[in-house]
């Protein structure tokens, strides 16, 4: 059985524009080098072919592994989501009760997961205690560092 992932429209996008960069661009540089190191002859005892065909093989199996991807793909339809309750999609914006702080965050996919951008996977313990949840919900989660309490202040697009 394949596992499925779990794709924002714009997380699914970001993917297949990586994709094709990887294809039509990385390969073509990726097949420079090795042409070239294979100018400098005898290639038995050649670094730079070594090392251009070492970068292939990478180049190869990401693109392998992004193709899959989308192959498995479920892309959450956000037009289709509601609002009432945390799903994948959704922005969420809680309170955290201890420190007095507002944050928002993105449930996604743990594909898209990206603390930076604070979009959080489904996965996540934080996202695994919100999904279903609803505004107004205070919401405990277990950390490594102990328990943090959230109220769920808005759920939207």
């Amino acid at each position: 059985m394949t596992e499925e992932v779990l794709l924002t429209r714009e997380g699914y996008n970001k993917i297949e524009a990586e994709l094709e960069h990887l294809i039509t661009v990385k390969r073509k540089e990726v097949a420079e080098r090795i042409k070239e190191a294979i100018s400098f002859g005898d290639i038995s005892e050649n670094s730079e072919y070594d090392s251009a065909k070492s970068e292939q093989a990478d180049l190869e199996e990401k693109i392998a592994k992004l193709e899959g991807m989308l192959r498995k793909a479920n892309i959450i339809d956000e037009d289709g989501l509601s609002f009432d309750q945390v799903n994948i999609g959704a922005k969420v914006k809680l309170k955290d009760l201890e420190y007095d702080e507002i944050i928002d965050y993105t449930i996604v996919g743990s594909t898209e997961a990206d603390p930076y951008e604070f979009k959080i996977s489904n996965e996540s313990p934080v996202g695994r205690s919100l999904i279903g949840k609803q505004k107004g919900d205070i919401v405990e989660i277990q950390v490594p560092d102990g328990a943090i309490k959230f109220e769920i202040l808005e759920i939207y697009k």
